[in-house]
C-alpha cells in the first residue's frame, strides 16, 4: 500500500471534521481562525485551508462571524444511506470478483478484531473496527471512484452509528452481518455479497432511525 505525506492542513481538516461529526462542535456554533489556531497550536494558514475544505463538504458555512457549523440532520442521514444502498453493493460485488487471498486474510483479521471488541462491549473500538471493515471492503473493489464515493459518506455518519451500535444488540447484529459479507466475498459470490451488503445497509439505517442523536 502506498503512503502519502499528510500536510498540517490535512491533519487540521481531519481533526475538525471528526469534532464536527462527533458533536464536539455543535450545530450552529461559530468557528474562527484565531480561536482554532490557538487551540490547535498551528498557524492560521492551515486552519483557513481546512475550513475551506469543510465548507466544500457542507459541514460549515461562511458567515460574518466566521464559519458556522452545519453538520448533518436526519434528512442528510437518509440521503447518505440511500446512496450507500445503491453503491455499496457494487463495491461488494467487485470485491467478491477480484479479492486475492492475502486481501481476504486482512479482511478476516479486521472481522476477528470486531468480534473481540463486540464481546468486550468496547463501543469506541467497535466503531473503529467497523470503519476498518468497510474501508477494506471499498478498497477490495479495486475502484478509486467507488472508494472515494463511499469512504467519506461512511465517515460522516460516525456519530449516529456510535449511538446506534449501543442499542438493542445492534453491535452483535452488525458483526454477524459483516461475517456473512466476508464469507460471500471469500467465496467469490458477487450476487450474495451484493445482497448481504444491501441487507446490512438497510438494517443499519433502520437502527439509526430508531435512535435519537441530540
Amino acid at each position: 500500500m502506498e503512503h502519502k505525506t499528510v500536510s498540517i492542513a490535512d491533519q487540521v481538516f481531519e481533526i475538525l471534521e471528526k469534532d464536527i461529526l462527533t458533536g464536539i462542535y455543535a450545530r450552529g456554533e461559530n468557528l474562527t481562525e484565531t480561536k482554532l489556531s490557538e487551540k490547535l497550536g498551528v498557524s492560521r494558514t492551515p486552519i483557513r485551508e481546512a475550513l475551506r475544505r469543510l465548507e466544500q463538504e457542507r459541514l460549515v458555512v461562511g458567515t460574518s462571524r466566521g464559519m458556522r457549523v452545519v453538520g448533518l440532520d436526519m434528512k442528510d442521514i437518509e440521503d447518505i444511506y440511500e446512496i450507500r444502498s445503491r453503491v455499496e453493493g457494487l463495491a461488494a460485488r467487485r470485491a467478491a470478483e477480484r479479492a486475492k487471498p492475502e486481501w481476504l486474510e486482512e479482511l478476516k483479521r479486521v472481522l476477528d478484531m470486531q468480534e473481540f471488541f463486540t464481546i468486550k462491549e468496547d463501543g469506541d473500538s467497535i466503531i473503529d473496527a467497523d470503519n476498518h471493515f468497510h474501508d477494506m471492503l471499498y478498497r477490495l473493489s479495486g475502484s478509486l471512484v467507488l472508494y472515494d464515493t463511499l469512504a467519506p459518506l461512511h465517515r460522516k455518519i460516525v456519530r449516529y452509528r456510535k449511538v446506534s451500535i449501543g442499542h438493542a444488540g445492534r453491535a452483535k447484529e452488525s458483526y454477524a452481518e459483516h461475517k456473512a459479507i466476508y464469507e460471500a466475498v471469500a467465496a467469490h459470490d458477487p450476487d450474495e455479497a451484493e445482497r448481504l451488503v444491501l441487507y446490512h445497509t438497510v438494517n443499519a439505517r433502520n437502527s439509526i432511525r430508531s435512535t435519537e442523536v441530540k
